[in-house]
């Protein structure tokens, strides 16, 4: 009778695995269609220009980021942390884009600092990439002297392009015209067929519509720039892609390297067994597992994996990540550095969180682009 308990148990143990991996997998690529406010506003004082927020990982990190507010119906831009407890936090406001923040009681921090090209005091195009879903939106920004230097920025997983704005003036000081992408579901471009993440096995085909029509407007030299989820999908454009020629260098922030890794870091986050995390990557990887997750073809997470591949890629690559990421483990990216230093170029942070590397640091992570921006090979 014991025994036969024990196989019941191990039984329901199992089925509750195989159920949470299904669950885990299908999240993993479902765009999500609103970000949580998931910081508690203690006070707001307009007159001295200082918010209080309660602790937590990002809101004690220095530097300078964006403050979203009630629901997303107010923005703001903080500064400084002035004063830090183990209850409270205090931060200069910058500014307020809109919405009352004397009236707002929770809020998320994030890395964008700036809403679009027009905070950046530039000209700009506001245009549409022709993909193969269908026109995706972008904006481009042209070099002060344009020329045939282009950089094509790929943001992340669930945000759009305002993440890569904060590369634009960077690049173009070292004379690179900017062509900042939407991609397919992400809420901007045309969603897919099936409308889910491909992780980066599908999208890279919406960045190499954006490398031909750099090309049809003059670009002889592109450097493709990803951040997060946005890293997997231009390391699969730059080998990939029918125009991976036109390809001379990959900067990548905060990059996914090896979705084994983030996915486990994800699973164990939550508190989940290993075996649901590696659960949710054999569904996500066989035919059969569309039906839970609604995917039109199973991902190649073989392809995806560039710790493996590091001896496929022959471009040079700046490598920019924080051990504290909170989202994306560093681990691949150490690896890939490892594995590769004759190409890879590794500016290692310890305290920047996910893509805040710029605003926690904005000095050493502008002066590490310019330098390897200035040492790539002419063409």
């Amino acid at each position: 009778m014991t025994g036969l308990i024990g196989v019941a148990v191990l039984a329901v143990a199992a089925l509750a695995a195989s159920v949470l991996s299904g669950v885990m997998a299908r999240r993993i690529v479902t765009p999500s269609t609103k970000r949580a406010d998931d910081v508690r506003v203690e006070s707001v004082d307009i007159a001295a220009g200082t918010i209080t927020l309660q602790p937590t990982p990002d809101s004690v990190l220095q530097g300078d980021y964006s403050f979203w507010f009630s629901g997303d119906r107010g923005h703001a831009h903080l500064g400084e942390v002035l004063r830090s407890t183990p209850d409270a936090v205090t931060r200069r406001i910058l500014r307020v884009d809109y919405g009352d923040l004397a009236a707002a009681r929770r809020g998320r921090l994030g890395g964008y600092s700036f809403l679009g090209p027009w905070d950046l005091a530039v000209d700009y195009e506001d245009l549409l990439v022709p993909t193969r879903g269908g026109d995706a939106p972008a904006w481009l920004i042209p070099a002060a002297m344009p020329g045939g230097r282009w950089v094509i920025q790929v943001h992340g997983r669930g945000v759009r392009r305002q993440e890569t704005l904060r590369a634009v003036p960077v690049f173009r000081d070292a004379g690179f015209t900017s062509l900042l992408i939407s991609y397919r579901n992400d809420g901007e471009a045309p969603e897919s067929a099936d409308g889910r993440y491909g992780l980066g096995d599908t999208e890279w085909q919406d960045a190499e519509a954006a490398m031909a029509f750099a090309a049809s407007r003059g670009a002889t030299e592109i450097v493709l720039m990803g951040w997060s989820m946005g890293g997997a999908i231009v390391l699969q454009a730059a080998t990939r892609s029918r125009l991976r020629e036109l390809v001379v260098g990959i900067v990548l922030d905060s990059p996914v390297i090896d979705w084994a890794d983030v996915v486990a870091y994800q699973g164990e986050s939550l508190g989940l067994p290993g075996m649901v995390s590696s659960g949710a990557m054999q569904v996500l990887g066989r035919r059969w597992g569309g039906r839970i997750t609604g995917q039109g073809a199973p991902i190649d997470f073989g392809r995806l994996d560039f710790v493996s591949r590091a001896g496929e890629l022959d471009l040079p690559v700046l490598l920019m990540h924080s051990d504290d990421d909170g989202y994306v483990p560093a681990t691949g990216s150490r690896a890939l550095a490892v594995r590769r230093p004759d190409i890879v170029t590794f500016l290692p942070f310890t305290v920047a969180r996910h893509t805040k590397l710029w605003n926690y640091d904005r000095e050493s992570w502008n002066q590490a682009i310019t330098n390897w921006l200035a040492a790539l090979p002419a063409r």
